[in-house]
């Protein structure tokens, strides 16, 4: 059945989070930002804004066990539902991985911004459960350890790149540790007078920092569209079957299997949402990394995250 009001508010997010490519494209196009400029605002956005996006979720949040027994789930779910999609599209096409295409729809099928793209449209569509946006970060943190082991075994075709040390010791993680330790530990002090009122200043400062995460995020996609030929980016049509894949394809088989078991709405709803948020960064990362494609990733992902204004409110108000 339609939901309007759902309808409407994954819209306006989607749409707001979308009008920040116009800043980067138009100061790329006059020459005021160059492609030369995308690692330094990459690096921040990665080593700084994400690990605050991270801490912010969890610093809004008290312990509460059954609360973290969830989020446990959560991301168990998230990873076996990952794993589950890759798998199936890896014994489908392994016998095309000759053509390196076929490695980029596997992980592009799957790999999503659930952090810096779906946090704030599903905070936006449950103001009153503080616990999806750590829902967020256990999907990130699900998709990091696939990232580098599955992932890039299935981009390169190769066991020897697989390694779990770069999806444990990252940025993200480092997020999750601080976030998750002040969040354990939260019933055990309560601080008063100065002490009270530096630690409040202190997760004011990581908040401001973490909101800055999505326009940023935004902006650099803008810089890199302004830099691409429009004619490659929407005219492949290879690039459509992995975006159906992404934006469609992948979020319904996540909603339907979670259909059938006993899961809180909540629950369900927030991976629908995250399953179906456009692709992430990584995907054009390890592309480039392994000279996989690496006009196929980018367009990929600028076609993914300019449609999905479409898709995710459509999905939202009709599954959730």
């Amino acid at each position: 059945m339609f939901n309007i009001a759902l309808f409407e508010t994954t819209l306006i997010n989607v749409i707001i989070l979308l009008i920040f490519i116009i800043p980067g494209f138009c100061l790329a196009k006059a020459s005021l930002l160059k492609a030369d400029h995308l690692p330094s605002l990459s690096v921040i956005l990665v080593y700084l804004c994400g690990p605050c996006l991270i801490m912010s979720a969890f610093f809004s949040l008290r312990y509460d066990p059954a609360e973290a027994l969830r989020m446990l789930l959560f991301f168990g779910v998230c990873l076996v539902l990952q794993f589950l999609f890759i798998a199936i599209l890896y014994f489908l096409l392994r016998r095309k991985y000759d053509d390196p295409k076929y490695r980029v729809l596997t992980i592009g099928a799957v790999l999503g911004n659930t952090g810096f793209f779906g946090l704030p449209v599903i905070t936006s569509l449950f103001p009153g459960h503080p616990v999806v946006a750590c829902y967020s970060v256990m999907f990130t943190v699900s998709m990091n350890l696939l990232v580098f082991t599955i992932g890039v075994f299935c981009l390169t075709n190769d066991r020897k790149y697989m390694s779990l040390k770069p999806a444990i010791m990252n940025p993200t993680s480092v997020g999750v540790v601080v976030g998750v330790a002040v969040y354990l530990l939260s019933p055990f002090f309560s601080l008063t007078g100065v002490a009270a009122e530096v630690a409040g200043r202190l997760a004011d400062a990581v908040s401001i920092v973490a909101r800055m995460s999505s326009p940023l995020c935004m902006f650099i996609l803008g810089i890199r569209l302004a830099h691409m030929s429009f004619r490659s980016v929407f005219t492949r049509p290879f690039v459509y079957l992995t975006t159906v894949l992404k934006l469609l394809v992948f979020p319904l088989f996540c909603w339907i299997i979670l259909h059938f078991l006993p899961l809180d709405p909540v629950f369900k709803a927030s991976m629908l949402v995250l399953a179906s948020v456009p692709n992430a960064a990584i995907m054009l990362s390890l592309a480039e990394m392994h000279h996989g494609e690496t006009e196929l990733a980018a367009n990929t992902l600028l076609v993914t995250t300019l449609l999905c204004f479409i898709t995710m409110p459509v999905l939202a108000s009709f599954l959730i």
